[in-house]
């Protein structure tokens, strides 16, 4: 058995092919948890290159393959069976194509040449077809494979045949990715950015390769590298060296954990924090979000260690002094985290921007407010941290509701604080703004008035915002209404409860039985506009589907029943101001409602998005969430079973497989729309029937919906909201 360190030059470089054993998995990666953060530490790497191609730059460690050795008669290519690792080198050689194929488009001849040589085996070393190939995947996945990678550059991915099929979804995100990456800088950047990509993928990416020989056990070395063991967080590792270097410099170890490092190891800080797809120690989280405001460089979790080491070296600081600066800014960061998540209705400017940012998911802007109420520096006056976290908000609220993309959040706050770090801490509220307002790129611009009304007006809030979102872009709404507004305390003193409210269609969904059309308004449009800005409210409990359903007029009716819940000052415009609610209402509440969102999150006086900006934006990457995905995220379990919620078929349950298919009774579904057909005899939404928890119900659904909370994308595939009869449950 050899281990060693190996580059994709090293490891694909030599005529030989590595196979996929037919008993492993299908290929299962996807866009959301690995190919974007793949590519995204690929560019990262580029830049670095681009920025200082004469320095030592540090390697991308990409994980570890194990590999066997298959003997092979003499005169035949080399073969290796891939035991472990199918995922990563399947996606390697996707990536490697696909940006082959984009260095002929520019002519970056000589980049190209070398890419290919880590794709292709020459011919005379190939006996078959299939030789071609460096890597050759499980039977399941050659025809696409074969097809995307066979295919002669420019690859038209749309005519391939495969339409769905990952292996070509992947290649045409890289390829997509690529493209626009070396077009960045116009034409006469193209080959130095070629040759920068070109030096990464070959030989600053890295894995640890154990080859086994033929003979040696390969399930007991996957086994253990499989194993479930304690992995050291970033917060273990810098502990290890915080205290090694006290102890070299003779410092009382044992008072400097007591007073400064020990809380670090409570609860508080123990706790698992969403970051983007990943979970990390909250104490890992702030030592990455500490280094990025005292740098101003965007550090990614896994590089934390190194920076933090370096940091220490370049800093001229003692390490006891160090550790007092932790101990401070995690006194800040605590207050901020534990702020943002009151309960109490009046809470302070950092902790409402916590809380909003904190909706939307975002850890990326605490490197900000420890840069903000960094204990180290002068402090900031109130008004300028007041503009700057404003600023900031309204920038990522209305990038979230145009669906702007936020894959390049940190690099932007870190290069923000780097720019923060070069002026004066007396006016970086105006700082701030320039800043933001002078971003012309996709990933970063800030989305102005009409781009906002635009995207709005039509937008399906309710099916295209995650709950949290539209909840707390309606709070904010209902704050202002009370009138907390320029900075301004509103006149009840109080604000709205956070995070208490229901979500309500004020024409609701099941609108058939008491609703009749009007106006010219068909089916399908009223079916559209249900779920626009304008019929969406908040209400202080959930009603029960019949008071839901209900009529507009009437005792019992929608506008009486909403009467009862007039503490919401969203809910008093209604019933007081309206007469009968019709598509017409709809639209001019939402276009109200628009107006208040633009005031509340206002951008500079004739600030304008970039020109071609809102075209791209308005047209996501719209992806179809499947079961797959859903094991991928690990939210999910590969021979789990689902049980019908209907009593009538409760015994006819599923087993999930682990390419994401169905199992009832033998017969395998591909989705769980088919499974639940078959199941109940009507077209069926499966991602209600199957629940993945029976007490309490948990279904496919809501597993599904909390993955799309989590993520950046635009799904294509909405629930019907006729889930049932839920009568014979």
């Amino acid at each position: 058995m050899e281990t060693q360190v190996r580059t994709p030059q090293a490891v694909f470089l030599l005529p030989q092919r590595l196979v996929v054993p037919l008993f492993q998995r299908p290929y299962v990666w996807n866009e959301e948890n690995q190919w974007e953060p793949l590519w995204g530490d690929v560019t990262r790497l580029a830049e670095r290159y681009l920025a200082s191609p004469g320095s030592k730059h540090q390697p991308h460690f990409l994980g570890a393959v194990v590999l066997q050795q298959v003997a092979t008669t003499v005169g035949h290519m080399q073969q290796r069976m891939i035991i472990d690792g199918q995922q990563r080198l399947t996606t390697l050689q996707l990536l490697l194509d696909a940006l082959h194929a984009e260095l002929v488009r520019v002519d970056a001849k000589g980049p190209a040449a070398r890419i290919e040589s880590l794709v292709t085996n020459e011919a005379p070393f190939r006996s078959k077809p299939e030789d071609r190939f460096k890597v050759w995947p499980t039977n399941r996945d050659r025809p696409a494979f074969n097809a995307v990678m066979g295919a002669p550059p420019p690859v038209e991915h749309d005519s391939l045949g495969f339409k769905g099929e990952r292996m070509v979804e992947a290649h045409q995100f890289f390829s997509e990715q690529a493209r626009e990456w070396l077009q960045e800088g116009g034409s006469e950047a193209a080959p130095i950015r070629a040759a920068a990509i070109e030096t990464v993928v070959r030989d600053l990416l890295q894995m640890v390769v154990i080859d086994l020989g033929a003979d040696e056990n390969a399930q007991e070395i996957f086994e253990t590298l499989n194993a479930r063991g304690a992995s050291l967080t970033a917060a273990d590792l810098i502990k290890n060296f915080v205290f090694q270097r006290l102890q070299e410099s003779q410092a009382d170890v044992e008072t400097v954990y007591e007073h400064k490092w020990k809380e670090f190891e409570t609860g508080f800080w123990e706790a698992e924090v969403g970051a983007g797809r990943l979970r990390y120690p909250r104490s890992s989280l702030f030592l990455n979000h500490w280094l990025i405001a005292r740098t101003g460089t965007e550090i990614v979790a896994r590089e934390v260690f190194d920076q933090f080491k370096r940091y220490a070296s370049d800093s001229g600081t003692p390490m006891i002094g160090i550790v007092d600066q932790l101990h401070r800014a995690a006194a800040v960061y605590r207050a901020f985290v534990e702020g943002a998540t009151s309960e109490k209705n009046n809470i302070n400017r950092v902790a409402l921007f916590g809380y909003r940012t904190g909706v939307m998911e975002s850890e990326v802007i605490k490197p900000l407010v420890l840069w903000l109420s960094d204990p180290e520096q002068p402090p900031v006056p109130a008004a300028q941290a007041s503009q700057a976290l404003d600023v900031v908000e309204s920038w990522m609220v209305r990038r979230m509701l145009v669906r702007a993309t936020t894959k390049s959040y940190n690099k932007i706050i870190a290069d923000f604080v780097k720019q923060l770090n070069k002026g004066s801490r007396t006016e970086v509220g105006a700082a701030a703004q320039r800043y933001f307002a002078s971003q012309e790129a996709d990933a970063a611009y800030w989305p102005d008035d009409d781009e906002l009304r635009t995207e709005l007006e039509g937008l399906l809030a309710y099916r295209r915002l995650g709950r949290g979102r539209l909840r707390m872009v309606l709070e904010a709404v209902e704050d202002y209404k009370r009138g907390w507004r320029d900075g301004k305390e509103g006149l009840s003193g109080e604000r709205v409860a956070r995070g208490k409210h229901a979500i309500e269609h004020v024409m609701p969904r099941k609108w058939v039985s008491h609703w009749p059309l009007g106006g010219g308004a068909t089916e399908g449009e009223r079916d559209q506009l249900i779920h626009t800005l304008g019929n969406l409210t908040l209400i202080t409990g959930r009603l029960n589907s019949t008071l839901s359903n209900a009529a507009w007029d009437g005792s019992e009716g929608k506008q009486a029943t909403l009467t009862k819940h007039d503490t919401l000052f969203l809910n008093r415009d209604i019933w007081k101001s309206v007469t009968s609610w019709t598509e017409d209402t709809i639209r001019a509440r939402t276009r109200e409602l628009i107006d208040h969102i633009s005031a509340i999150w206002p951008v500079p006086p004739g600030h304008k998005s970039p020109a071609g900006t809102r075209a791209k934006v308005s047209a996501p990457r719209r992806h179809t969430v499947d079961l797959a995905d859903l094991l991928n995220a690990g939210l999910l379990t590969a021979g789990m079973t689902l049980h019908p919620r209907r009593r009538k078929i409760a015994d006819r349950v599923a087993t999930l497989l682990p390419d994401g298919q169905l199992d009832v009774a033998g017969v395998i579904y591909p989705t769980p729309f088919a499974a639940a057909s078959a199941l109940t005899g009507l077209r069926m939404n499966g991602w209600w029937l199957f629940l993945v928890e029976q007490k309490p119900k948990r279904s496919l659904k809501d597993v599904r919906r909390e993955y799309l909370d989590k993520l950046d994308v635009d799904t294509d595939d909405d629930d019907s909201d006729d889930e049932g009869d839920d009568a014979d449950e």
